[in-house]
């Protein structure tokens, strides 16, 4: 009986086509990976600088610029004592003001002072605590001049950014932060999450 030996077939190469693809999709995936990597480092690093340019800017009664290119600079320092945030607050309301840290929304109240200060940021980086805070909580704002102001949380709402407003006749000091919501979207909407704090009469 005769036995005659099977020979393997070769596999079939990949296209070069396709693996051009695939490598393709692979560097995009890393590229973009990179890139939401960017924004939070960007953020942290900014901070350190933002505070050493916050203490000079309040030893010298001055705002002083974190780095000579900035359109920005520090005017205040945000913290909740029950989060653990401590962030450096800047001028400006600008985009660019906004990647490094919250921001004073230009035309509203400086802190301490008759009216609402609205503190805007990014739901991803600075404002992500927001969606953690309670009614009850406890927000200080420390000025240039070294005075601390102390507010405490009334309430949160969820509108459509064009229904957000205040009251030009209400001259009693408070606070809002204000931020993109939902927390979890990637993209861009009409909505914005609204914390309301009143002032703490010392």
């Amino acid at each position: 009986m005769l036995s005659v030996a099977t020979q393997r077939q070769p596999e079939p190469k990949m296209p070069i086509l396709v693996r051009g693809l695939l490598i393709a999709v692979a560097g995009l995936g890393i590229w973009m990976a990179a890139q939401a990597a960017v924004i939070p480092a960007k953020a942290m690093v900014a901070q350190i600088l933002l505070n050493s340019a916050f203490e000079v800017s309040q030893a010298s009664g001055t705002a002083q610029k974190p780095w000579p290119w900035a359109d920005m600079a520090p005017v205040a320092r945000l913290r909740v004592p029950r989060l653990g945030v401590d962030q450096i607050v800047l001028s400006g309301g600008s985009g660019e003001a906004m990647a490094f840290g919250p921001t004073v929304l230009p035309g509203t109240a400086a802190p301490g002072q008759p009216g609402t200060t609205v503190l805007t940021a990014h739901r991803d980086t600075h404002f992500a605590f927001l969606e953690d805070l309670k009614t009850g909580d406890t927000i200080t704002v420390a000025d240039m001049r070294g005075n601390v102001h102390d507010y405490k949380v009334t309430g949160n709402k969820i509108l459509h950014w064009a229904a957000f407003s205040l009251d030009p006749a209400d001259n009693q000091p408070g606070l809002a932060l204000a931020t993109c919501y939902p927390f979890d979207s990637i993209t861009f909407g009409p909505n914005r999450y609204v914390v309301r704090a009143t002032a703490v009469s010392p």
